[in-house]
This record gives structure tokens, sequence and C-alpha cells, in this order.
């Protein structure tokens, strides 16, 4: 997995921390992780281990560590502080099947928020995923959906692929994954995002141009103070009604699945 372009990478900490999406879907996967929390009934002394793979500078450790013991996965050295408060616990280095869990202990969550797509192989990812959780481990992740909606930010991002809820179904379930939860969220972003592509003809062949990444320099603006807020209120207004159980479409999806318990 090559890192994202420079320019890029340079605004990822200021887009996670202002921009209305990077908002929207922490909070997103957020509420989801308190709803399964609630539900493990895991004894307050054996602390979940946690991964967090493509894990920037990690910038969700302080949420995920309210539900156990955090650690990451981090291939673009560019993401990462040499200073930055959770240096010790990021591993700077790709995910692949040379990848095993620190003191060979499994881990019992694995989270890969909008990384799978980064991956040439999401089947091998996927599969060593299910080998580095413990029985019953978790795996929740999100990825951008809907070929049609291919743009320069996923050109910029080194996408390989959008997916679809059939197509990310397929990765897990050849993975070896039993599929609790799979919906779109972001359903109300298409059809400005359609309109987007709509009239940037550059948008129109970005796909065809080949290796993902191949195109020009790509900057992301955080939208004007109310601007922000009322997209943020949008998608906070969609998960509320819809969070649950999902949309017909949407321009990301979430899925979480469980390794099987042992036999």
């Amino acid at each position: 997995m090559p890192p994202m372009q420079s320019d890029y990478a340079r605004q990822y900490e200021n887009l996670w921390k202002r921009h209305w999406w990077w908002r929207a879907r922490e909070r997103f996967v957020r509420n989801w992780l308190s709803r399964i929390a609630l539900h493990e009934h895991r004894p307050p002394e054996t602390p979940r281990r946690i991964l967090d793979i493509g894990c920037g500078n990690g910038l969700f450790f302080e949420t995920l560590q309210r539900f156990g013991s955090v650690c990451g996965i981090e291939p673009d050295a560019a993401l990462v502080a040499e200073n930055g408060p959770h240096r010790r616990r990021i591993d700077v280095r790709p995910f692949d099947a040379s990848y095993q869990p620190p003191d060979a202990v499994p881990f019992d969550w694995v989270l890969m928020l909008d990384v799978l797509e980064h991956l040439p192989d999401d089947h091998a990812a996927a599969a060593h995923v299910r080998e580095i959780l413990a029985p019953a481990g978790l795996f929740l992740l999100t990825v951008p959906a809907l070929e049609s909606l291919w743009s320069a930010h996923d050109d910029a991002n080194l996408h390989f692929r959008r997916y679809t809820k059939a197509s990310l179904k397929s990765v897990l379930e050849l993975a070896g994954f039993e599929i609790q939860h799979l919906h779109y969220f972001f359903g109300w972003t298409i059809p400005p995002m359609l309109l987007r592509r709509l009239l940037s003809p550059g948008n129109k062949d970005i796909h065809a141009r080949g290796r993902p990444g191949s195109g020009p320099a790509y900057h992301v603006t955080i939208p004007a103070g109310p601007v922000n807020a009322s997209m943020d209120a949008l998608s906070s207004i969609e998960q509320g009604i819809f969070g649950r159980i999902g949309l017909p479409m949407g321009s990301s999806l979430l899925a979480i699945a469980r390794k099987p318990k042992a036999l």
C-alpha cells in the first residue's frame, strides 16, 4: 500500500478533527462500538485488545481507549508524528501476512476505517484479519461505496475500488467471517456527489487512467462554519433515523463481522 499524495497527507489530521465527513463517520462508528460493548458483557479485569489498521497518528485512539487496550498500524510514515502522544503504540509498516499481534495474543476487535479499498488484495487482507482475531473476535470496517461515485477523491486516496453490499459481503464471507451488520450510510450525499461528477469533466475518466493515485494533486477544503455544521447535522439526522437499519443506498458502507467461535 503506497502512501497517499503528500499534499493530501499533510491535510489529513486537520480534516479528521474539523471536517464534517470525518466527524460524522467517527460518531457513527463510536455509536456502533458502544452498542456492541453493551452486549458483549466483558469483565472489566480483562480489557479488550484492539487493533486500528490505518490509524494515522492515532487519531481514533482516545475514543477506542474507552473500550480496551489499543494499538495501531499505519503504513504511511508521513501520517505519524515522531513526538505524537500515541507513537509508541503505532507500528509503522504495511498490514500484510507477516504482521503478528504483539506477544502473539490475538485481538478482540480489529478496525479498518476506510482502509480496505487501499489494499490491492482485499481478500488476503480480510483473511489475515481473521487470523489475528480471537475466536468470536469482531471486525468493524467502513469502505467507500458505489463505483458510480468514483472521483478525484478516490484517486488522491489511492483507492483500488469502491464497494457494494454484495461485493463487501463476498470478501468477508470468503475470508470466513459471519456478518452481523452490513449497512450503507451517508445516503444524503449521493445527489451532490453525482452532481459534482457531472459538472467536473476531469472526474469522468478518472478511473480509466489506470493506477490509482495517478491524478493531479488533490486538496480538500473544510467548508465554511455554517455549511460544515449543516452537513454534520444532516449526517447526524440520517444516523439517528437509519443508523441501526441502514439505507438502500449510500456513499459509504459499514460492516460488522465476527470470527466464528472455536468448535
